[in-house]
């Protein structure tokens, strides 16, 4: 992954299989954490809760919005990863981020990658994670597991990439930014 992050990459978008211009909004800073066990490389996930108002039930990234007392994107997905499922930020090895995506919801997302040092139990946060489950780095790191679904959306039809594993439907942004990494460490 280290050398991942050495590939020339550009920022990603929602709107990049759209055909669609991103409109000029204010984007929202925000960062999610893309952890990656030392044992074996698995992917820390979550499910968002089904009572939320924005995503429900959607598979994600732990991480969220830049409040005012992060210094960073980093920060945030740090601090984020920490509320959601429990996990120390000094058992993440930070290795770098990859270049932020724009979300329909005018957020600058940025992926946070590092690896979890040893032993975690996720503990998910009541009201906004109803599962912490991980992906295999193998399905993670294959830009062959990722294709490009549709649906209508708003009266439209809207593109997006999508990697599904068992139950577990990874789409959208988190599916995107993933795809950025995996197309980054091809030889």
């Amino acid at each position: 992954m280290r050398a991942a992050l050495r590939v020339a990459a550009v920022p990603s978008s929602d709107f990049e299989l759209n055909d669609l211009t991103p409109p000029e909004a204010r984007l929202r800073p925000a960062g999610v954490l893309a952890a990656f066990h030392e044992d074996d490389g698995r992917l820390l996930l979550t499910k968002r809760a089904s009572g939320l108002r924005h995503h429900p039930g959607q598979i994600a990234l732990p991480g969220g919005k830049v409040d005012p007392g992060d210094a960073d994107e980093v920060a945030a997905a740090l601090r984020e990863a920490q509320e959601e499922v429990g996990l120390d930020p000094a058992q993440v090895d930070l290795i770098g981020t990859l270049p932020p995506h724009q979300t329909v919801t005018a957020f600058a997302v940025t992926p946070v990658l590092g690896i979890i040092r040893g032993r975690f139990v996720p503990r998910p946060e009541p009201g906004e994670v109803d599962e912490v489950f991980t992906l295999p780095f193998a399905h993670i790191a294959d830009p062959s597991r990722y294709h490009v679904e549709k649906r209508r959306w708003r009266g439209d039809w809207r593109s997006y990439y999508v990697a599904p594993h068992g139950p577990y439907y990874l789409w959208g942004a988190t599916a995107r930014m993933l795809l950025g990494l995996a197309r980054r460490m091809q030889p």
